[in-house]
């Protein structure tokens, strides 16, 4: 019976040529534009953020649901207290359209056209009010009861002082009795990688194996990700580089901003939050 020894090389062995085939496949669509992180620099090079959210994204986008959109909308309902609402990243619709169907008013913002023109071929999405430019600086006129941004979309927002403006920005174009709801994973996880870097698999069909492959650098806090698809139509990419950020972080970031929390969950259907949360939710104030 082989050793544990010899498994684990083994592993490290076909993991090391996994890396090798999609650093390959990486230059040869980006060129010199994708170098190989070393230990001490992980970046990926020339990176903006729209990047991750083009034509070929956008049409792809909602193939793979989430499975918590209802409770999430749900939550959302109750929150705006009747409206009207703003969705930072609103994307192709996925929230803001069943939440403007159950009679809120729902503006949105998004860096993405392609992003928004899927939401505008959905029904109802020509109705919405959708502003294209950088949700951090907020670039809409009037006061909403409830802002929202989803899905880690805040830690798209690659520095600090991004995130601080984009709460300043927020506090502005809030009702004296509004919300500020951020939903955002807890990064604890990131601190258990070997190496800060992983691979994992998201999904393995028969014809399609999709892959996270990921690099953590702790002292940035950035997370600088490539989802990869591999299936019998070819090679597929997708880079994302994120800024994670703390609870704690979060709430020095609203009191800078002259709010304060009201609430924090550890879902949609108000779990608690605890020390084994993977994922929150957080509703600012006044």
């Amino acid at each position: 019976m082989p050793s544990t020894t010899t498994n684990r090389s083994a592993a490290r062995h076909r993991l090391g040529r996994v890396r090798a085939k999609i650093l390959s496949i990486a230059r040869n669509t980006w060129g010199a534009s994708y170098d190989e992180p070393s230990e001490t620099e992980i970046s990926v090079k020339n990176y903006e953020p729209v990047m991750s959210f083009g034509e070929d994204a956008a049409r792809r986008y909602d193939d793979v649901k989430r499975g918590d959109e209802v409770e999430a909308v749900a939550f959302l309902e109750r929150m705006a207290q009747g409206g009207p609402a703003l969705e930072l990243a609103i994307g192709t619709g996925r929230i803001a359209l069943p939440l403007a169907a159950r009679g809120i008013h729902v503006d949105g913002i998004d860096i993405s056209t392609a992003m928004v023109d899927q939401l505008r071929s959905k029904p109802g999405g020509d109705q919405l009010s959708v502003t294209i430019g950088d949700f951090a600086d907020v670039p809409v006129p009037g006061a909403y009861r409830l802002i929202y941004v989803v899905f880690n979309t805040l830690h798209n927002l690659l520095t600090q002082d991004e995130q601080v403006r984009c709460f300043e920005n927020v506090a502005d174009h809030l009702t004296d009795d509004g919300s500020f709801l951020i939903e955002a994973s807890v990064p604890s996880r990131f601190y258990c990688l070997q190496n800060d870097q992983y691979v994992e698999a998201e999904a393995i069909e028969i014809d399609e194996v999709r892959l996270d492959v990921a690099q953590h650098d702790p002292v940035t806090q950035l997370l600088h990700e490539n989802h990869v698809s591999i299936s019998t139509e070819g090679v597929r990419l997708n880079p994302i580089v994120t800024r994670y950020i703390w609870p704690s972080e979060l709430d020095l970031m609203a009191r800078i901003a002259g709010l304060r929390l009201k609430e924090r969950w550890g879902g949609w259907s108000r779990e608690p939050y605890n020390s084994t949360t993977d994922k929150l939710v957080s509703v600012y104030g006044r």
